[in-house]
């Protein structure tokens, strides 16, 4: 048996067959964490909340995901839209939504504030100056929302040792061929890993497009501001609140998130961008994430064979456990789309495991537009 391949084709099959069971068990902790329904416990009183917008530009779905905010169905709330440039394109809208919903509702926090580090945090720093309530919700410019979320999301602050609570979300709304490719990086690999780690455990994520914290939580860790330069602030913040002895909570909730992404290079930096983040948080579990890649391996196995029985029956397994797992995952998370974009996931694979061995190395990015270095720490510094 072991005459049959090389050394190194021997060496090849091992990611295989690792990404291969790997695929499998997170499909299994995907339909075992989305087991249970989220039912909010019946409670006699909601305390009120506060949710910060940052936002940046016109992006797409922008006044949609806007409004979705502005119509939850929860007693009492406000809603707090902060830009960092007064002549932000995005600043005409917020201003309508102001006056349509009433300043009740709707705050804007235009502040002139050029990004120096972390531009997310810098502005969640202006918008919470203006925050009215003991509770807050930090949600993205590209999170659409459904009435119940506040509902969901707060309703595990009711116990006092809860610090912050975090839903999952899924890629929607993805045009162009770039875009398909984002929608499979979030929906096939980026939230299935988030729930592989909180099913075993394998270290807290905070994913920070959605998230409530208890106003006290927030304070005791000194509020936004000492993670201003950190690269990874959702992961910073969940740890924080984890080390000052509250739990952090991630339920299964979904909460949607626009695909926009204008070009292809952007895309491509966005890829290297995410790896970099993994890099930063957790440097050699994501080493070792290149093992749990299957597909590329398979491909050069098949490649040393000259594509023989062999190396096709390889490469042919390990598509089928990639589309079968992804399918059943797409189908369990409501993403319909996503299925419809199956054809493409050789595709994502490949430049997946491209953009891990660029990140591996590359310690600058870009943000907006502005350029920065990364830290070994995980920490970012403006590019001189």
């Amino acid at each position: 048996m072991l005459g049959l391949f090389s050394a190194f084709e021997w060496a090849l099959l091992g990611p295989v067959l690792i990404g291969c069971i790997y695929s499998l068990l997170c499909l299994g902790a995907v339909f075992w964490y989305l087991r249970r329904a989220v039912h909010p416990p019946a409670t006699g009183a909601w305390p009120p909340v506060t949710i910060l917008k940052p936002i940046h530009g016109l992006e797409k779905n922008l006044e949609e995901n806007l409004r979705s905010a502005c119509e939850l169905d929860y007693p009492t709330y406000q809603v707090v839209l902060a830009v960092q440039r007064l002549e932000d394109p995005a600043l005409p809208l917020l201003r309508e939504l102001e006056r349509e919903y009433g300043s009740a509702r709707i705050s804007v926090v235009a502040v002139e504030n050029q990004p120096v580090v972390n531009g997310k945090v810098q502005n969640l720093i202006h918008a919470l100056a203006a925050a009215r309530h003991d509770i807050v919700v930090i949600s993205d410019s590209d999170i659409g929302l459904r009435p119940d979320y506040l509902r969901q999301i707060v309703a595990p602050l009711a116990d006092p040792e809860v610090g912050c609570v975090c839903t999952l979300y899924r890629a929607v709304d993805s045009d162009v061929w770039h875009e398909k490719l984002e929608h499979l990086s979030y929906n096939s690999e980026f939230i299935v890993n988030v729930i592989f780690a909180e099913v075993f455990s394998a270290y807290p994520f905070c994913p920070g497009c959605s998230v409530a914290i208890r106003r006290k939580a927030l304070d005791e860790i000194g509020g936004f501001e000492p993670l201003l330069d950190f690269l990874v602030e959702d992961f910073e913040l969940g740890r924080r609140i984890n080390e000052r002895g509250y739990r952090t909570e991630l339920i299964p909730y979904f909460v949607d998130t626009t695909v926009d992404i204008e070009r292809a290079d952007d895309w491509w930096s966005h890829q290297v961008y995410w790896d970099q983040n993994t890099r930063a948080v957790a440097p050699v579990g994501f080493f070792f994430t290149v093992l749990i890649q299957p597909l590329p391996f398979a491909l050069i196995f098949a490649l040393t064979r000259g594509f023989d029985p062999w190396g096709l029956g390889v490469l042919a397994g390990t598509l089928a456990v990639r589309w079968f797992t992804r399918a059943a995952i797409f189908w369990r998370i409501g993403d319909r789309a996503g299925l419809r974009l199956l054809h493409w996931l050789p595709v994502r694979d490949l430049a997946g495991f491209g953009s891990w061995f660029v990140a591996l190395f590359k310690r600058t990015f870009e943000w907006r537009h502005f350029h920065f270095e990364l830290t070994r720490d995980g920490r970012i510094l403006p590019r001189r």
